[in-house]
């Protein structure tokens, strides 16, 4: 597959390469849906809005090899679009507990007991340290791209992740680390 040759043919109306372009990362796509919308059925309307979305504007793509950080950006704005209408922005506190009981073997992405953990570790940033960790760390995203994604500033996306980090240490029991390659600090 060659993503330039498929986005040079659906900026022609091909919708068969168009659709071959999203199935090649349909599960970043799904996991990111995911993250923002907390449920598979919320999670699945953003990504059907987000193709028909990239289907009607894919001839304003400038660069072909920017076409999955452009719509990976169209789908956070289809969900954020999607959580205003409903007047949040965040899972409440019991559609968070009723999402944590549904995560089993039909969620493929949030099943095991580290990933409800994580959760909990999560819920004590705020919504924009959590959104630039979770982009950077679980969806393995650049921090430009992330800065693109969200329409901030790329110092203000490392700010988020610093200070993120910071808090979720404190959570955890301080610098237990006195650097990232996990050695103990020497006391």
């Amino acid at each position: 597959m060659n993503p330039r040759l498929l986005v040079k043919q659906a900026k022609k109306g091909s919708k068969e390469a168009l659709l071959q372009l999203i199935l090649a990362d349909q599960d970043a796509y799904y996991r990111l849906a995911y993250t923002y919308m907390g449920n598979e059925h919320d999670a699945m309307d953003a990504m059907e809005d987000m193709i028909v979305t990239l289907y009607e504007k894919i001839d304003q793509l400038k660069k072909s090899e920017a076409f999955y950080s452009w719509s990976k950006t169209i789908l956070v704005n289809r969900c954020k679009t999607l959580l205003r209408k409903r007047g949040r922005f965040l899972l409440l506190e019991e559609e968070q507990e009723a999402a944590t009981a549904a995560l089993t073997e039909e969620h493929p992405y949030l099943h095991i007991e580290s990933e409800m953990d994580m959760q909990e570790l999560l819920s004590h940033l705020n919504t924009l340290q959590r959104e630039a960790i979770e982009l950077r760390y679980v969806h393995d995203l650049p921090y430009q791209t992330i800065a693109d994604m969200t329409g901030a500033p790329l110092g203000t996306i490392k700010s988020r992740v610093s200070q993120g980090i910071r808090k979720l240490k404190a959570v955890i029991g301080g610098d237990r680390y006195d650097n990232d390659t996990g050695e103990t600090a020497e006391a």
